[in-house]
């Protein structure tokens, strides 16, 4: 039967060339242990001669080895190795052998080695080359950062990603599901389907190499987002009458349609989509993301109301989805942020011209068809997919594509755009082109699954709705351009539209709130994010409701509030008067000096709250839609306590006394990387937010310090070292953990200490 291993362990790295180094017999003793997955781009320090656009982090060229040994009866077996990605540019031999290579960093991508590998020891070799890091515009990450996995099964199977699972039909009791299947050499299939404690529930079987059929499942019990069941599909593939290889797929049932008028509806229920688009990196961690470090995310995504996720703007790590399967969200899988035309890549500061152009149009041509197949192929069979996106922002005026029917136009972040760069210039791309490429792309993704629409995120709707482009759509996504909704809903009335990107503003939520026909939005974004930054030395995005280290913002309970209908209210706090101040600024430090203005906000879903500062009332307030769930005080500081209630919930401020103590909070989860936030305390046990410590770290026993986070936009410190400050009393600490046993240790060059046994 066929198996799958991880072999993420025990790779061989070196920076740089290493002629020769794709011969299996290359000397790589002298070269680096490390496990995959493995990002170099954050083990260098920032450096302002790197790119803005990705965070100040190097690239640069290296290569990987992996020896394993494979035993004596592996002759006659079929052995695939999957790489889950590559940024980027990579090139794989096996046992001295060239096997191909890949272009897009994003893509997950096999090689058959049958061919190629022998009984005993065998060697992967291979090279990355990320030489221009001005090629994106968020942070990309360098070398192998997803699992690398061996498939070892009889020759005659099925084929790589050849099992299609779909809902065909529900009614009150029962589903049914239709299964497509391709084989390499076989007779025919058997299908059993588990429910999630294993039981066989129902069956089916067929004859040929490939084919489709229906199963019946009785009392089917569907997936969503509230109520997220998986079945398991254990599939047999049959060679002369014996069964030549099994592979089990887990998959939910569950119906989605967009209707034009209604919105959408998830299993016959209309529901609103509450969105939030992400990145693919964790800051210290880079693009080399533990499925743990996911997870608490995703966890708390869901507790503010959200429902569903976008990968922006390139295909995710499957375990990623695997959590959205998991835990109930959605999900509109991206695949491109670039055709044939390169965007503006900056690497001086966020729009500080001239930009540079290099990126994945350069390879799009010849990569686009596999690299879009691979990622349908892969993912189709994920409940939480519901929508495809060929791309995003492909449409933004001027970059690089223009149309005569606008002489001077601006994008929706073009504030500083030179006046040569807003006007229409024949000599740059028609954006006519934009069609023609959609359309191909649409026809690639429905060859592949015919069950999902496809969208592509439009940033110039005024445009694409003219020539073409937005025609050749199932439904169209629309980048901050809420203003258009009713327009376009009543020019293109059986066109399914809503906002595939969206700012925070509670406005941009009332257009989907009150618009039945507006079936959710996506808002820009969920977590901060390397890159995008505005210029030396912030090196983020700070655009998310979540900070680096994972931690809510006051974004994060202004959307709580719009989103969730259990009470709660949060207090937050900015210095200055609130005509200075904004969402933007709060923050949960309550310290300023005596009499300062301060203005204090209070965000709920209670419809009014009030605030005291030290026991004394200053007023209950009422919330209207132009508040946005949030009221906010304004008065001369006084230290103390601030205390806000609304309806049955309260929440409590403290001014912050200086830090006297360390204290560990874990987050664990099955797999090996362990999450310690970490958070400096006052006497009183309230955190020392205006009173950050650097703390250095140490580890003892088998494991490591994958990277240490606080989420200070401007903090430089490189993330290989063993030490950081604090950023309003907190950081987080990701450690691998290898052995049963390991103690981490913290310290201040002042005092402070603690240790704890993870």
């Amino acid at each position: 039967m066929g198996k799958i291993f991880k072999i993420n362990s025990s790779w061989k790295f070196h920076m740089g060339d290493a002629v020769g180094a794709d011969y299996m017999g290359c000397d790589d003793n002298a070269w680096r242990n490390i496990n995959l997955p493995h990002d170099w781009s954050v083990e260098h320090i920032f450096d302002k001669s790197n790119a803005s656009g990705t965070g100040y982090l190097p690239g640069g060229s290296a290569w990987y080895r992996k020896h394993f040994v494979l035993p004596h009866d592996i002759v006659g077996k079929r052995v695939r190795i999957t790489f889950g990605g590559i940024y980027k540019h990579s090139r794989v031999w096996i046992n001295s052998n060239y096997l191909g290579g890949r272009a897009y960093g994003y893509s997950t991508f096999s090689f058959d080695i049958s061919d190629f590998i022998r009984a005993g020891e065998n060697v992967i070799s291979v090279s990355v080359e990320h030489d221009e890091v001005a090629d994106s515009r968020w942070f990309t990450g360098s070398g192998i950062y997803r699992d690398v996995t061996l498939e070892i099964c009889d020759m005659n199977c099925f084929e790589k990603n050849g099992v299609f699972i779909s809902t065909s039909e529900i009614s009150d009791k029962n589903a049914q599901i239709n299964i497509e299947y391709k084989t390499i050499s076989c007779d025919g299939a058997e299908f059993i389907v588990e429910d999630n404690n294993g039981k066989a529930v129902a069956n089916g079987k067929s004859d040929g190499k490939n084919s489709e059929i229906k199963v019946d499942i009785p009392n089917a019990k569907l997936w969503s987002p509230d109520s997220p069941y998986m079945y398991n599909l254990r599939c047999y593939s049959y060679k002369d009458g014996k069964i030549s290889d099994e592979i089990n797929i887990p998959f939910g049932i569950r119906t989605a349609v967009f209707d034009a008028d209604k919105g959408f509806f998830l299993n016959g229920v209309n529901m609103k989509l509450k969105g939030v688009c992400v990145h693919h990196d964790a800051g210290a961690l880079g693009a080399a993301v533990p499925t743990s470090v996911w997870e608490r995310r995703l966890k708390k995504f869901k507790a503010l109301g959200c429902n569903a996720l976008r990968t922006a703007h390139n295909p995710p790590s499957s375990d990623l989805l695997d959590l959205c399967d998991k835990i109930g969200l959605l999900v509109m899988d991206e695949a491109f942020d670039e055709w044939e035309g390169a965007k503006n890549k900056w690497w001086q500061g966020h729009n500080v011209y001239p930009p540079k152009r290099f990126g994945y149009a350069e390879d799009f041509p010849m990569w686009h068809k596999a690299d879009l197949e691979a990622m349908v192929l892969r993912d189709r069979n994920h409940p939480s997919i519901i929508l495809w996106s060929i791309g995003n922002e492909i449409d933004y005026p001027n970059d690089p594509y223009v149309t005569p029917l606008f002489d001077e136009v601006l994008g929706n972040n073009d504030a500083n755009k030179p006046a040569q760069e807003r006007r229409y210039d024949d000599k740059k791309p028609d954006a006519r082109r934009l069609t023609t490429v959609a359309k191909s792309l649409v026809d690639i993704v429905h060859s592949v699954d015919s069950t999902r629409p496809v969208l592509s995120a439009l940033s110039f709707p005024e445009l694409s709705t003219r020539t073409g482009f937005f025609d050749v759509l199932d439904v169209a996504g629309y980048n901050y351009r809420e203003h258009f909704y009713e327009q376009d809903h009543k020019r293109f009335p059986d066109k399914v539209i809503f906002g595939s990107e969206n700012g925070h503003s509670p406005e941009a939520w009332y257009a989907v709130r009150d618009n039945e026909y507006i079936c959710g939005q996506f808002l820009w974004t969920g977590i901060d994010f390397l890159g995008e930054c505005r210029g030396w030395p912030v090196r983020i995005s700070q655009a998310g409701m979540l900070d680096l280290c994972g931690n809510e913002k006051p974004l994060y309970y202004q959307r709580k509030a719009l989103w969730t209908d259990e009470t709660f209210v949060k207090i937050a706090v900015s210095v200055g008067s609130k005509d200075k101040t904004s969402v933007w600024t709060d923050n949960f430090v309550y310290s300023a000096s005596e009499g300062e203005t301060v203005s204090v906000s209070c965000y709920t879903n209670a419809g009014k709250a009030e605030l005291f500062i030290n026991g004394k009332s200053l007023g209950e307030k009422t919330l209207t839609d132009a508040d946005g769930c949030r009221v906010t005080w304004e008065f001369p500081y006084e230290s103390g306590v601030l205390t806000a209630k609304a309806g049955d919930a309260e929440d409590i401020l403290c001014t912050p006394e200086n830090a006297e103590k360390i204290s560990f909070c874990v987050y664990k989860n099955s797999g090996n990387c362990i999450q310690i936030e970490v958070v400096i305390l006052d006497k009183n046990g309230n955190i020392a937010s205006a009173y950050d410590k650097v703390i250095y770290y140490q580890l003892i026993g088998d494991g490591e310090i994958l990277g240490i986070e606080n989420g200070k936009p401007d903090d430089l410190t490189c993330y290989a070292e063993n030490y950081r400050s604090t950023y309003n009393g907190r950081a987080i600490v990701y450690v691998r953990k290898n052995s049963e046993k390991i103690r981490l240790y913290a310290f201040t060059k002042d005092g402070l200490n603690a240790e704890i046994e993870l």
